[in-house]
């Protein structure tokens, strides 16, 4: 059954913000401890051994289903342990608690930067070396490399410590990480159920996105959560962005996701919502957007 419900959530106004890309993760739930989830680590490198990955792992307390646990993978996995919160785990416990992977990097920051740009971003031609912009020339467009090593190399070592419900896995992400939710669907519909796309930044390569989407099968069977922040519609001065993602975003309509919402929702085995959460800027929109992911991929407990 598809759906197609846009809603704005009653949250209290917040200034628009950008994330704070130099900033910690300091203390979090794996330090002090929660009394619904264990907490367990690995890491690994990337095969050009130039990221370097810290894989956190939330594992409920209570014993897993006879089909394993249903599993949310979190890309940015440092700011997403950072972001949990004790009650949303306490949630989680009371409706069926699924496992949850954080895909972090081996850094003390929330965000590396450089990783991050390389492997969210699809090219238009996967391995086409491309650069992020002219003003910060970035390595960029790796999703594809990415990807393949999630489900080669993460995924595996995942299921080799926790049972997983292979039929009930969600792949979460926030700006890039959402473009890169967005290019997992449209190129490898399989690899995961359930997609929650927050503040995805559809205006990558002008509108890149938009023409992947076009390789989508019309049968796939999947569930799409596309989360924007009611300030990111804001026009944002000419300044304070570089000229090219200026020229980029030009090149999109302000209107990019809940359209492509919209037109997914009419493929008869997808289930689509689009939800605004009212005055959030697009950095506040990380944390707050990982309850509505927890809540969808626990759903089918709730029936």
């Amino acid at each position: 059954m598809k759906t197609l419900l846009l809603l704005a959530a009653l949250l209290p106004l917040t200034a628009p913000a950008k994330p704070d890309l130099t900033q910690k993760v300091g203390p979090t739930l794996a330090d002090s401890g929660s009394a619904y989830y264990r907490f367990e680590r690995f890491e690994l490198d990337s095969a050009d051994g130039r990221r370097h990955y810290r894989i956190d792992l939330a594992v409920p307390r209570r014993a897993a289903p006879v089909a394993g646990y249903p599993v949310l993978y979190l890309l940015d996995g440092n700011a997403a342990l950072a972001a949990l919160e004790e009650d949303w785990l306490e949630e989680m416990d009371e409706r069926g608690p699924p496992l949850l992977v954080m895909l972090g990097y081996a850094t003390d920051l929330r965000f590396d930067v450089e990783a991050r740009v390389y492997d969210y971003t699809p090219a238009p031609q996967p391995g086409q070396p491309l650069l992020e912009d002219d003003e910060r020339r970035r390595p960029a467009g790796g999703a594809a490399q990415f990807l393949e090593l999630i489900e080669t190399r993460i995924k595996p070592q995942v299921e080799a410590r926790q049972p997983v419900d292979r039929r009930r896995q969600g792949l979460w992400g926030h700006s890039y990480g959402g473009a890169f939710v967005l290019d997992t669907l449209f190129t490898r519909p399989q690899a995961f159920q359930s997609y929650i796309a927050a503040s995805p930044s559809l205006w990558w390569q002008s509108g890149l996105l938009l023409q992947i989407e076009q390789r989508l099968p019309t049968d796939t069977a999947a569930r799409l959560l596309i989360l924007r922040g009611g300030d990111e519609a804001r026009p944002r001065a000419a300044d304070d962005m570089p000229s090219a993602r200026a020229k980029a975003m030009a090149a999109v309509p302000a209107d990019a996701a809940p359209q492509m919402a919209a037109r997914l929702s009419a493929y008869p085995r997808m289930r689509v919502e689009y939800r605004e959460l009212a005055g959030l800027g697009h950095g506040p929109m990380l944390p707050a957007s990982i309850l509505p992911a927890l809540r969808l991929i626990t759903e089918e407990n709730d029936r």
